[in-house]
């Protein structure tokens, strides 16, 4: 079986999880979030401990049990103490703006970018060249994170772009004569 499918997920107090046949549900104070079920994956709440454990010995339902249980302790995390990543810009005139739920981006084409986040995301720029993105889903953290550092990607031999804080990057040595 599974070594993470195995172990339960704690429900803290003030999370309220919900299973039905097709959905789980996940209630907090940062908000709802939902996974469907899986055929293959038997999921039982007792005391605030959920457990999941594959409905048969078949290796996917031994994947997808681990899987399930990932997914559930993500929403759990993210509806009490939610989710952020970090970006840097490095670059000669590289800066971001936020304003509300939008961000502002001059990351030295001839034009600005702007993006607008979708609800139960926000962003902040406490300097001009850092920008902070939280949200209680993981996933859509991580995809507006990954959208937003493809704008202006570091480029490996001055190492100017958007990058993660803790991305490290290799800088190439240039052609010799």
């Amino acid at each position: 079986m599974s070594r993470v499918g195995k172990m339960p997920v704690t429900v803290p107090s003030g999370v309220e999880v919900t299973i039905a046949a097709d959905k789980i549900s996940v209630k907090g104070t940062g908000g709802t979030l939902s996974v469907a079920s899986h055929a293959l994956v038997q999921v039982k709440n007792d005391a605030g401990k959920i457990s999941f454990a594959p409905a048969d010995e078949s290796r996917e339902a031994n994947a997808m049990s681990g899987t399930l249980r990932q997914l559930v302790n993500n929403m759990v995390t993210g509806v009490t103490k939610g989710f952020e990543k970090k970006l840097n810009l490095v670059g000669v005139g590289y800066k971001a703006a936020a304003s509300g739920a939008k961000l502002n981006l001059a990351v030295g084409y001839s034009h600005p970018v702007d993006f607008v986040m979708p609800t139960g995301i926000t962003v902040a720029t406490p300097v001009p060249t850092e920008i902070i993105i939280k949200g209680a889903d993981r996933q859509r953290v991580g995809q507006i994170a990954a959208e937003i550092r493809a704008v202006r990607p570091p480029e490996p031999y001055k190492g100017k772009g958007i990058r993660y804080s803790d991305e490290k990057i290799t800088i190439k040595e240039t052609k010799k004569k």
